[in-house]
């Protein structure tokens, strides 16, 4: 399996101006002095060997991923990133008819977002089905496209949309993916998901706060990451930015990430909903520091961190 992330902000899309990119081009012609770049071959290894922030960047969209594994198309949530992947799917051809399962996390406005801009949902032929745990799924996308919100209604977009509610704790099968829904603590509740294939573990999820009962030994949790190949995980906040003006927001931070994934025996921990007023630097170095928080922690135990970005794919 394979996942990609289309989208990886958190609360609203972050923006990429005209500033940022000439600091990242001033950097990197500085960092080029004093190097031969006679060649791409050169100049592409030249560039390989700079930071990511300077040479990539983490992304703008909002909560959208996809897990590739069979026939149907797996998505988590529709933020912004959900247009980007409608225009990749367009792309590959509109004669086939494509079914999408998209599982929503919550219906805040950053993770439904895209979903009026999703080309695909425009061809009659398609198949959407949108899951989640709220029973008020449906209303929510169809206010957002209300015509006081938007010029197109949801009933008006073509395809077949179809809305599956999801009971919490239940083991669901769906497209080859055997699926179970988590509450989590988030004004108006959201849920995570469990993805199971082929002995391989994905779990998603996103917009959690956790709080002092995380150090309770049967918190809930550890057994909804046990044993993950991949957690992505919000880590919105860093640890002293939650613990002094960001409780009870409904995010989590950086230093429970790596507790909660050592203590569930998770193998790669992906950190997400990034900080949309974070730039590229900040994004690295907040990296960078919950890399050695985990040595300090627990400095035998072979986790592998990183930041998902927009772009990112990743094996499983």
């Amino acid at each position: 399996m394979k996942v990609h992330f289309w989208g990886t902000r958190g609360s609203l899309p972050a923006s990429v101006n005209e500033g940022t990119v000439r600091a990242k081009i001033t950097k990197a012609v500085k960092a080029s002095q004093g190097h031969i770049l006679k060649d791409d071959s050169a100049i592409n290894e030249f560039v390989d060997s700079l930071p990511f922030s300077i040479r990539g960047c983490f992304g703008t969209n909002t909560s959208c991923m996809e897990i590739i594994g069979g026939d149907d198309y797996i998505l988590c949530d529709a933020g912004t990133g959900l247009r980007d992947f409608g225009n990749y799917v367009m792309q590959q051809g509109t004669q086939k008819q494509h079914t999408f399962h998209i599982f929503l996390s919550h219906p805040h406005w950053d993770h439904i977002q895209g979903f009026p801009f999703f080309v695909p949902a425009y061809i009659p032929h398609n198949v959407i089905n949108i899951y989640g745990c709220h029973d008020y799924l449906e209303a929510s996308f169809v206010t957002q496209q209300d015509f006081k919100n938007f010029p197109v209604s949801l009933k008006s977009m073509g395809s077949n949309i179809q809305f599956i509610t999801l009971e919490p704790g239940k083991i669901y099968t769906i497209a080859g993916f055997t699926v179970k829904a988590f509450q989590q603590k988030h004004p108006g509740h959201s849920y995570g998901y469990r993805f199971e294939k082929d002995g391989k573990t994905i779990v998603y999820s996103t917009d959690a706060e956790h709080k002092q009962d995380v150090e309770d030994i049967h918190y809930p949790f550890l057994n909804f990451f046990r044993n993950a190949d991949l957690l992505i995980f919000d880590a919105q906040y860093s640890f002293s930015e939650y613990a002094l003006s960001k409780e009870d927001w409904g995010h989590s931070n950086n230093l429970n990430a790596v507790e909660l994934s050592v203590r569930s025996g998770v193998r790669h921990l992906l950190m997400y909903h990034n900080e949309p007023t974070m730039d590229d630097v900040k994004l690295e170095e907040f990296l960078e520091k919950t890399r050695r928080y985990l040595t300090l922690y627990a400095e035998s135990y072979p986790l592998r961190i990183d930041i998902a970005y927009d772009g990112m794919e990743v094996e499983v």
